[in-house]
């Protein structure tokens, strides 16, 4: 009731409430959502902490060993470098370097667009299963705030590499203990990406993306909840497939 009462007044939280508020008081934040669809501190802070990792990473452990750990880790690609010559593959192991450091300089954009994807497949979702009148910007920056807390995972993961990091055993994919995945390194792929959704920063950010659904589109956490963590289901499962296939 407070809250309504804040976004009907037109009495606002300012950014960095919104981004405070999202750890400590989430529905001020996510109600807040309704008076204002701003996002760009949670962008911004995206960016910092993307960049910092991404030259963390080429620091301390550099592309071309990151690329090394995930052929190890690889049967199909370690099969497929195994009949090329010494130079063959040290010149493939360098364009696959060059292509990891080039995704991870442009990780924000990527964001960018998962994040729209996401906040469509959420947006149409509550509209034409559940009736609700949400629109795509509000779901949107639900979903970067939402995604607050999974900074944290890159601040681990510099703070990893700087205090007695290993960078042979550096996954890139997964690169911090915060998930069951991480501590099997030797299970079937399929299972480490399953595993590596039972990670507690990301279900925090799960939990947040319930209690926002709900207020944004005006529903029971009930009905929030039975949307957000089937599309979480669905992706596991294709996530876990793709892991199967490819790897």
């Amino acid at each position: 009731m407070g809250d309504e009462a804040v976004v009907a007044n037109g009495a606002g939280l300012s950014q960095v409430e919104r981004v405070v508020d999202t750890f400590v008081a989430p529905s001020k934040t996510f109600t807040d959502i309704l008076r204002n669809r701003s996002w760009w501190l949670p962008f911004l802070l995206t960016v910092i902490v993307s960049l910092c990792v991404t030259l963390s990473i080429d620091h301390q452990t550099g592309f071309e060993r990151v690329v090394e750990n995930q052929i190890q880790a690889s049967p199909k690609q370690t099969d497929s470098l195994a009949s090329l010559t010494p130079e063959q593959r040290a010149a493939r192991v360098h364009g696959m370097a060059v292509g990891y450091r080039y995704t991870s300089y442009c990780f924000p954009l990527l964001v960018l667009i998962f994040s729209a994807i996401a906040a469509l497949g959420l947006w149409a979702t509550f509209n034409f299963a559940l009736g609700a009148t949400t629109t795509f910007g509000e779901m949107f920056c639900l979903w970067m705030y939402c995604s607050l807390p999974k900074l944290l995972i890159g601040l681990l993961t510099i703070l990893t590499l700087f205090v007695g990091g290993n960078a042979e055993a550096f996954d890139i994919k997964n690169p911090v203990g915060t998930n069951l995945g991480y501590y099997l390194p030797d299970a079937a792929p399929w299972l480490k990406s399953a595993l590596g959704f039972f990670d507690v920063i990301g279900l925090w950010s799960l939990v947040l993306l319930v209690i926002g659904t709900a207020i944004i589109a005006k529903v029971s956490r009930g009905k929030a909840a039975a949307v957000v963590v089937g599309w979480w289901v669905i992706i596991l499962v294709v996530s876990a497939a793709m892991a199967g296939a490819f790897s």
